[in-house]
């Protein structure tokens, strides 16, 4: 039976504020004989905002798409099914997705056949779903980030059945295994190792549209690393929205995430990233397992978002200045060289001149890779959404230009320090800028340009760093 989306299914943000302790299932992903030729001679054009967890996504649902029938195509115009998966984490993201479905409307209206569809987090947030039907009433297909695992039933639906379909669902989540996955990277692999997230910061809209923190089992984490591996994979980056927070949920296990990455370190794999790591959860034993060195590279990216301890409190997030300070000397202590990079948010509401001053300070202090940094972005639901702002747009922008002084200032810094020294880099391709350039990574995730042949695409080389910039390396091929 097909299901009846007359009266369209949308999340509820109440019931995505709650933790209601729903027990997680673990769903093997099964495609039924009758969805497997629907997109035969179809095209899909997928288009992926946000972070690695839509990435990863995006994989699966393009495995899944060609499992059907469909073939990928990145001319929209070609396209039968265009889908967008979108972000929600700030305002920016969103206003560029409905930038982009106001555009592409002229296709709907050359090609009526065309298939128009919005995944992801934006459709997770209660208020942005009625906005999307109303804005863009065309739209035939509406889903969240719980259910990927029906696409074909909801592809089956609009393409036989000729029914729109919206169908989101406000639940803690579980998880699917055994999704077909169309790597976008033939040498880097991204590796789910757990969901959602409930550290609830006040600004952060992630914890309802993922819900709940869920590990996946460590044996099919190792089982999909050991396969990618033995495919000739030469990086994985491990993907959660607090992987330190990995196994706290597996009942009966008392087995964390310096488990899983000891047990990854004895794998024939070269490169083992991971990310995004949260202050508070981050521990001992975990630096404890990034010291063996060997796979697991000598980079963390850890989020504080400010420097000063009201700010944090009011932020939610659970730590002090001076403890994420005492974990990043234990950290420099125990992997000498290591690359720290972080994230800022700075104008938080009622974050004063000498508050942010504290961030500063920090930056002087830790003497970060790089950050990623950004003006506060209220996010309808989330309680900072509430919060009086009375910083002008001049005064937010000044404290933003401030901060990438100082940050690009040890950015520069941080990479000063491999000039002259021979680094390993898995070459990616070629730079956008300067196509006889090749651009690749070092294990301290530094970027590097340098000339090569084409068929070093994809393989590891030593690269004679000969100048430092603030955003990437020069060097020369050994």
């Amino acid at each position: 039976m097909s299901k009846d989306y007359s009266k369209y299914f949308t999340p509820s943000l109440n019931q995505a504020r709650k933790r209601r302790g729903e027990k997680v299932e673990i769903i093997r992903f099964r495609l039924d004989e009758k969805y497997r030729a629907v997109g035969e001679d179809k095209k899909y054009h997928l288009k992926t905002f946000g972070c690695q967890g839509n990435l990863a996504d995006s994989e699966r649902i393009s495995g899944i798409l060609e499992a059907m029938g469909f073939s990928e195509t990145l001319n929209e115009k070609e396209a039968d099914l265009i889908l967008f998966n979108t972000c929600a984490i700030r305002e920016n993201a969103e206003n560029r997705v409905f930038g982009e479905l106001g555009r592409i409307q002229q296709y709907k209206k050359e090609k009526p056949e065309l298939v128009i569809g919005v995944c992801g987090c934006m459709p997770q947030e209660e208020i942005t779903v009625n906005a999307l039907k109303k804005r863009f009433p065309n739209i035939d297909l509406i889903f969240g980030t719980h259910n990927i695992i029906d696409l074909p039933a909801y592809i089956f639906d609009i393409f036989v059945r000729h029914q729109a379909v919206v169908d989101v669902w406000s639940i803690e989540g579980n998880i699917a295994e055994e999704i077909p996955i169309k790597r976008e990277h033939a040498k880097k692999a991204w590796v789910n190792i757990m969901y959602g997230c409930d550290e609830f910061c006040t600004y952060c809209i992630v914890p309802y549209t993922r819900g709940k923190e869920r590990s996946r089992f460590p044996e099919e984490i190792i089982k999909e690393v050991k396969s990618l591996a033995e495919e000739g994979y030469l990086e994985v980056t491990l993907l959660g929205q607090n992987v330190n927070a990995y196994g706290k949920d597996l009942e009966g296990r008392n087995y964390g995430f310096a488990d899983l990455l000891k047990d990854l370190n004895k794998l024939p794999i070269p490169r083992i990233r991971f990310t995004t790591s949260h202050p508070r959860d981050f521990d001992d034993a975990t630096i404890e397992a990034m010291a063996l060195g060997g796979n697991i590279m000598p980079h963390l990216h850890l989020p504080v978002q400010s420097g000063n301890d009201r700010v944090l409190k009011k932020m939610n997030r659970k730590y002090t200045r001076d403890e994420y300070i005492t974990k990043m000397k234990k950290l420099k202590e125990a992997v000498p060289g290591i690359s720290i990079t972080t994230d800022f948010i700075v104008a938080f509401p009622s974050e004063t001149e000498e508050e942010f001053g504290d961030t500063l300070t920090l930056v002087h202090e830790i003497q970060f890779d790089g950050a990623f940094t950004f003006i506060f972005s209220p996010r309808a639901g989330t309680p900072a959404a509430t919060y009086p702002n009375t910083l002008t747009a001049a005064e937010k922008k000044d404290r933003l230009h401030r901060l990438n002084q100082v940050v690009n200032q040890y950015s520069l810094l941080g990479n000063k320090r491999f000039e002259g020294a021979i680094v390993e880099v898995l070459v990616e391709g070629f730079s956008k800028n300067k196509p006889d350039v090749l651009t690749g990574y070092t294990p301290h995730n530094k970027l590097v340009n340098f000339v090569g042949d084409e068929s070093l695409i994809g393989t590891i080389v030593k690269v004679k760093i000969e100048k430092a910039f603030s955003w990437h390396l020069r060097g020369v091929l050994v």
